[in-house]
């Protein structure tokens, strides 16, 4: 695919699945691939790549004679990054932020206690340092060079947990993290006692100390919960 057939792709990809994920398109809407290659114009054999991607996440479902049908919301996969990426940018976001922080409080913290048993000397490392990179962009505004240290950490930790589960998890913290930026949920400075914990979260796991390192970062998941009720109630 040319570069910009790739550019037709992503914008007609991310059009439907905006507005399939907003309820523009509610469940039981039928798309039918001529009217949208002719909505978008473009060719109905990009229309047919874009369907099967959104088939893929289980949001349409094909049929003979009847067309793409918009699936029920309990069948979409809530975990693919791009499914959440378009929930956030719509009308229910503050309901999808909520969601995705009880999920991180569920799992962050256990993730935690098991990576200061897991941890190699590498990632201990990486996890000082990307705690650091937070400490020196708390300050003046700098919530995107701030966010790129905030999705690292919480990748280390994920990854370090030895669990192949919960690293998985990487894309959809790293989705939750950058929606709060990009949809200003967030402080123009993050919380300093937040950024505090996050280094005081990486002492915990390069000194192997599972339980502080659980019980900071279940600090963390709450405190991450009290600023959406000031933020997004």
């Amino acid at each position: 695919m040319t570069t910009q057939g790739q550019g037709l792709h992503t914008h007609v990809l991310d059009t439907l699945g905006l507005a399939i994920t907003a309820g523009e398109c509610p469940p039981g809407s039928v798309l039918r691939t001529d009217e949208l290659a002719q909505r978008f114009e473009v060719s109905r054999t990009v229309i047919r790549e874009v369907v099967r991607v959104l088939e893929s996440m289980h949001l349409v479902e094909s049929r003979r004679r009847v067309g793409v049908t918009v699936r029920p919301t309990a069948q979409w996969n809530v975990y693919d990054p791009r499914v959440i990426r378009w929930r956030l940018a719509g009308s229910d976001r503050p309901r999808q932020l909520r969601s995705l922080t009880v999920l991180r409080s569920a799992v962050e913290p256990v993730a935690a206690g098991l990576a200061a048993t897991h941890a190699t000397p590498e990632q201990c490392r990486e996890l000082t340092e990307q705690a650091l990179g937070m400490v020196a962009t708390s300050r003046g505004g700098q919530l995107e060079a701030y966010l790129v240290h905030d999705i690292a950490f919480h990748r280390v930790v994920l990854d370090a947990s030895g669990n192949e589960m919960f690293a998985r998890l990487g894309d959809v913290v790293a989705e939750v993290l950058a929606g709060r930026t990009h949809h200003r949920v967030m402080f123009e400075d993050p919380d300093p006692a937040a950024v505090t914990l996050h280094v005081r979260v990486a002492e915990a796991v390069r000194e192997r100390d599972a339980v502080r390192a659980e019980e900071l970062t279940r600090e963390i998941a709450a405190g991450a919960l009290l600023e959406l009720d000031v933020l997004a109630p």
